[in-house]
């Protein structure tokens, strides 16, 4: 499942030279594959009532210390694998108007459909931090070739802020590995059971908090995504929102909850505090961007304040809330990406203050951008409801905290909530109403296509799916929850 993706993209040059379609098609007919075999394997060869390591695959690599090929599911990494297959195979439809080296083009969204993967179900550090990497060679190359104005300037942006967290990664995970036996060990399973003393084991925490949370981004730490977001070609901003955030966070869960659990009793309620700041501070800043494209990137930094408070809970609920928020996160922030390039590439405009009155034209394209803000801002019955209710009550119910800072956060929290729906409608109506475009020639707009309202529709399905029932995502991880959450009342 790993190396299928690259294996098959590394295949694309050796097509016939015949226009762009034969591409497109092999690529899409790849993912397709690939999430097929995915639904497959969770679907005959997963317990999800199993919260240890499951379809383990090990062969020795390096002699020399100890490296495997080494990789593993269980129920913290099928939801984010399954999330991977469906967005990567809706973002290869809609990069469908690239033309331009598309050879090169697709073959890099296959590449990082394989980082992703590898990412999600590695079970050896070393290879864990090898398939992080794989991740952003793809990326610098999309932004830099099919991005917009500023594009070296982002993508140099962004490779700079990844690669130095990536230093602070391999110093953990050589940190980790080197430590406590004769022989380095980058086994997943030995190191989970391996205890640190505290100092030493806060040092690790540091380096890989950093490393994730450049990903995730948490503030300070942001300030790449922006600029990325705005200049990236919207099928990459699906692939950036959709996943490779939740890189950062799942990286926070795996490896920095489950491995380091002492130190991170001790930072948790600063990282409560990060996450309630980050959802005041991205929510408001998010507010004063003309920018169309960079405010639904601000939405996202404050939606990943939420997954922050799930995790540094510790508890149960927030955690599956967390959980549940990284899923439904998937899907609204790809949605709205998407929907953002086509409108840019029917009216070419980016600035807010520029547009309006785009609803009589355009009344397809307002009825799905409408329907994901209403999903961004947590309108009950959608994914994004759920989620941040479930992390609301995983706050409340927590053991750790004391009544008052509890009620403190929620609300802030609260406030934050308040402020999204401001900044989504905000953006909505300086859109869809007023006459600005209205009085343009109707010829120059046209609404959306088929492949626009399929996958539009495809994702708001899961949108409404996961609002109405979570409890398909949340009974994937429910029992390695209460593991790792165990961890920290009885060691």
């Amino acid at each position: 499942m790993v190396v299928f993706p690259i294996f098959a993209g590394s295949l694309i040059f050796f097509l016939p030279q015949k226009g762009n379609r034969i591409i497109r098609w092999y690529t899409i007919c790849i993912c397709i594959l690939e999430l097929l075999l995915t639904t497959y394997a969770f679907c005959y060869h997963f317990q999800s009532d199993d919260p240890l390591i499951q379809l383990v695959e090990d062969y020795k690599w390096i002699d020399f210390f100890d490296f495997h090929w080494r990789l593993g599911i269980d129920g913290l990494s099928i939801g984010p694998i399954l999330l991977t297959g469906f967005i990567t195979t809706l973002a290869t439809l809609a990069a469908w108007p690239v033309t331009r080296d598309s050879r090169l083009f697709h073959f890099l969204m296959l590449a990082m459909y394989s980082g992703q993967i590898g990412s999600f179900s590695s079970r050896d550090l070393l290879l864990f931090f090898i398939m992080w990497e794989l991740e952003l060679i793809p990326v610098y190359l999309l932004l830099a070739m099919w991005g917009g104005k500023k594009r070296l300037y982002s993508a140099t942006k962004f490779i700079l802020y990844t690669a130095g967290g990536s230093v602070f990664l391999l110093m953990g995970v050589l940190g980790v590995a080197l430590y406590g036996s004769n022989e380095p060990t980058l086994n997943f399973e030995t190191s989970v059971n391996q205890s640190y003393p505290v100092v030493l084991e806060i040092i690790f925490y540091i380096g890989f908090f950093i490393a994730f949370a450049v990903k995730l981004p948490i503030i300070p730490l942001h300030t790449w995504l922006p600029d990325t977001h705005g200049e990236a070609h919207y099928s990459t901003c699906m692939l950036l929102a959709g996943i490779l955030l939740k890189m950062g966070a799942y990286g926070l869960i795996r490896i920095n909850m489950e491995l380091l659990p002492h130190a991170h009793s001790i930072f948790s309620p600063w990282l409560m505090i990060i996450g309630t700041i980050q959802i005041i501070y991205a929510a408001s800043t998010s507010l004063g961007q003309r920018n169309l494209k960079k405010r639904i990137a601000y939405s996202s930094v404050s939606h990943m304040g939420f997954i922050i408070i799930g995790i540094s809970s510790l508890t149960d609920t927030g955690l599956n809330g967390a959980l549940l928020q990284i899923i439904s996160h998937g899907f609204i922030g790809a949605a709205l990406f998407f929907l953002a390039g086509t409108t840019y590439d029917r009216i070419r405009l980016v600035y807010l203050d520029e547009m309006g009155g785009i609803a009589i034209p355009m009344p397809k394209m307002f009825t799905m951008f409408s329907s994901f803000s209403m999903a961004s801002l947590a309108l009950p019955g959608m994914s994004g409801f759920v989620a941040e209710l479930i992390v609301f009550f995983g706050i409340i119910t927590g053991q750790k905290y004391l009544l008052i800072p509890k009620l403190l956060i929620t609300f802030v929290m609260a406030i934050g909530m308040i402020l999204t729906p401001i900044y989504s409608l905000s953006m909505s109506r300086q859109m869809f109403y007023g006459y600005k475009l209205f009085n343009a020639p109707k010829d120059s707009f046209f609404d959306s296509g088929p492949r626009e309202l399929f996958l539009s529709i495809s994702i708001f399905l899961p949108v409404i799916g996961i609002g109405i029932y979570p409890d398909f995502v949340l009974s994937l991880a429910v029992d390695k929850v209460e593991v790792i959450v165990s961890n920290f009342f009885y060691r």
